[in-house]
């Protein structure tokens, strides 16, 4: 039976099941448990309510470049020096992926970043892991974790958080990334860390196209053996490049709002997103960051559909991409996707039939006043 043909609203859109592949963890609170934990740890932030927080951290604005929005991670990063700070970040988010019917959700953080009072990387890793088990039970969101190597540290840095990757593998880390200031930091130069990853099999992609050009995105794949590519908005000025991820199936996590405020295009008509999804690139939509892009997935697609002019079917196969290229094992992925799949007809012939809901208030960086993480449970299991 033909999927029927219908609008594409911003009811569908948030009651269609989601995938988001590339969130990061420290850009992705809520203001009201930044002021929180910032109150409980005794913490100076540039300001003390809301509204100024958001206004000082320029929540949604447009920067100069990349390494300008990067430095609202400095103030989020300020409160995530503790279990407990971790614990929460990572269960409020994983509530807040839940809320817009993400099914799937793929945290990134950098532990290295979360050692400024002396945390251990391994406790970093399990507060986590424990804030999205936690979420998991409650709500039934899949939920895994991607360890982050920062470009413009040094690649012994990088190897060191492999070895820590390789050490969860299956025990909810997914999978490597390499992240931070593009422009200068070669991926090639963390080459070790990537043969470290990929000796032991475990999933790897990497920041790419964002902040430099095609020759980024190869050292990506070529050096590191990305399995897929982040932002990748890039990509288009290299054909032979094109052509050679699309062959592959290299899936491009796209972050459109992110890609704008970070100047990487200049405004959202310019971004390739199109291009990508019209060409046959396994195009995905995510985040990025929740709160310092002040976004949604719901929000991403509802931009890309009313600058694109996207239908209901090319709706279906970006969603139908992001789990398709989960880090999953190939059963769990496939079960999942056949599971989504059904939810998705399910959910368009409900509305083509005129019984589609209103869209209910999300918990995000939008409505930051969502229920907290109860305060009996707000402290992690110890780590061993």
């Amino acid at each position: 039976m033909p999927t029927p043909n219908i609008p594409v609203t911003d009811a569908l859109l948030h009651a269609l099941p989601k995938s988001d592949l590339h969130c990061h963890l420290d850009g992705s609170l809520r203001l009201k448990t930044m002021l929180e934990l910032a109150e409980q740890q005794k913490v100076k932030l540039p300001a003390d309510t809301e509204e100024g927080l958001a206004h000082a951290m320029r929540i949604g604005e447009r920067h100069g470049s990349l390494e300008e929005y990067l430095k609202g991670f400095d103030i989020t990063l300020s409160v995530l020096q503790t279990e407990e700070s971790l614990y929460r970040a990572a269960y409020e988010l994983a509530l807040d992926a839940h809320a817009e019917n993400c099914r799937l959700l793929e945290v990134r953080y950098a532990p290295v970043l979360h050692g400024q009072r002396g945390l251990k990387p391994t406790v970093v890793v399990e507060a986590v892991l424990e804030g999205l088990r936690r979420a998991e039970r409650e709500t039934g969101i899949i939920a895994g974790v991607l360890v982050c190597g920062i470009r413009n540290m040094s690649p012994e840095t990088s190897l060191r958080l492999a070895e820590l990757s390789v050490a969860y593998k299956n025990k909810g880390v997914l999978g490597f990334d390499l992240a931070g200031a593009e422009d200068g930091n070669p991926a090639k130069d963390h080459q070790h860390a990537f043969q470290l990853i990929l000796n032991n099999n475990v999933n790897c992609t990497v920041h790419a196209g964002e902040a430099y050009g095609p020759p980024s995105i190869a050292q990506a794949l070529h050096y590191c053996g990305a399995h897929r590519i982040g932002h990748g908005v890039r990509l288009r000025e290299d054909g032979d490049l094109l052509n050679y991820v699309n062959d592959h199936r290299i899936p491009i996590e796209s972050c459109p709002s992110s890609n704008v405020q970070t100047g990487a295009v200049p405004d959202m008509a310019s971004h390739p997103f199109k291009f990508y999804l019209d060409f046959g690139i396994r195009v995905t939509v995510n985040t990025d960051n929740r709160l310092i892009t002040n976004t949604t997935v719901t929000k991403e697609l509802g931009l890309l559909v009313k600058q694109f002019g996207l239908d209901v079917h090319d709706i279906k196969n970006v969603l139908v991409a992001g789990f398709k290229s989960a880090f999953l094992t190939f059963h769990d992925r496939a079960q999942l996707i056949r599971r989504v799949q059904k939810e998705m007809e399910e959910t368009i012939n409900r509305f083509a039939a005129g019984q589609g809901t209103a869209v209910a208030p999300l918990a995000n960086a939008a409505n930051p006043a969502a229920a907290p993480a109860k305060k009996a449970d707000a402290k992690p299991v110890a780590s061993a």
